[in-house]
């Protein structure tokens, strides 16, 4: 692979664009105690380029993982040996590096081999209930319902680039600004990823807010339409117990994109706002956000514009 590969399409406003996403399948060689090469996917949308690296400088002290700094079109940007990190041996010496961007950040991975980019549904992105190794956010049927589809584990880049740095520091959230609930509300937020949970509960915490937390959008879903439930029968609304709604875009079995939608369009719960916050910083995913009905979009993680986006769109109501 000689030349930049662009992993970008052109956005979809429709429903069905938004209900899908692709998934750039790759491998990092037989895993450790086995000759079989798994398949690894993730977000074409996180993925700048694909190239082949650029000579590696080693630097003194570097994190375990981290190979060192590869300079790509002048930009200096740190390589994480994604096979290595995995347990896997490379079958190749392709150098073939993911150039990533989310979260205002840029970074690389080397990977073994490239395989194709697919297009989902994102139910077909499964909740990993067994990730030991804490590196993966779900799983992907690669052929949809299919029962002998093949899987793809897809891979939590955050926890990893966290993991391999763990030094590095999100904005802090200390003299956050303090917000006020309506009595007796609270916030729901969903999101895969157990670092970005974490990461968002701190930053609700000191805004001292009530909130709770879901790992996808079909249980931040199903507990919506338990809390509408329960406060019809005490002769309010849900939106007198959900003062805000924070999902994240991309989850397993049900993503941000259609938890909102599917808030907006219902009118059991007419007046909760939603906000979407992502790692999906471009404009394309912000406009399909605000084409669902977003009230708001925030980037990962920044503590202090998630409060002031909580604050300004509470006030609106």
């Amino acid at each position: 692979m000689s030349a930049p590969m662009n992993t970008k399409t052109p956005p979809h406003s429709s429903q069905a664009a938004e209900s899908k996403f692709q998934l750039l399948l790759f491998r990092l060689g037989d895993s450790t105690g086995s000759e079989r090469s798994e398949l690894f996917g993730i977000n074409v949308f996180k993925v700048r380029e694909i190239v082949v690296a650029p000579e590696i400088t080693s630097i003194v002290n570097a994190p375990q993982h981290a190979l060192g700094l590869a300079n790509v079109r002048g930009q200096l940007i740190p390589v994480i040996n994604l096979p290595a990190l995995a347990g896997c041996v490379p079958k190749t010496d392709s150098k073939i590096v993911l150039v990533t961007e989310f979260a205002r950040t840029t970074q690389a991975f080397l990977v073994d081999e490239v395989v194709e980019i697919i297009q989902l549904d994102w139910k077909h992105l499964i909740a990993s209930d067994n990730n030991s190794s804490g590196l993966l956010s779900g799983v992907a049927r690669i052929d949809g319902d299919a029962t002998d589809s093949r899987l793809a584990q897809v891979l939590d880049v955050e926890q990893i680039i966290r993991n391999v740095f763990p030094n590095s520091q999100t904005e802090s959230s200390s003299n956050i600004q303090k917000i006020k609930l309506p009595e007796g509300s609270t916030i729901l937020f969903a999101d895969d990823s157990a670092i970005a949970r974490m990461l968002v509960e701190e930053s609700l915490k000191s805004m001292g807010v009530s909130y709770v937390a879901f790992k996808n959008g079909k249980e931040a879903w199903d507990r919506l339409a338990q809390i509408h439930s329960d406060a019809v029968a005490h002769g309010k609304r849900a939106s007198d117990k959900v003062a805000l709604v924070l999902t994240d875009l991309e989850m397993p079995e049900m993503d941000g994109f259609t938890l909102t939608r599917s808030i907006k369009n219902d009118n059991r719960f007419a007046g909760i706002p939603v906000i979407v916050y992502s790692s999906l910083t471009g404009s394309a995913s912000e406009g399909h956000a605000t084409g669902v009905g977003a009230d708001a979009y925030v980037a990962k993680f920044e503590p202090h514009e998630l409060a002031d986006a909580i604050s300004t769109t509470l006030s609106r109501g």
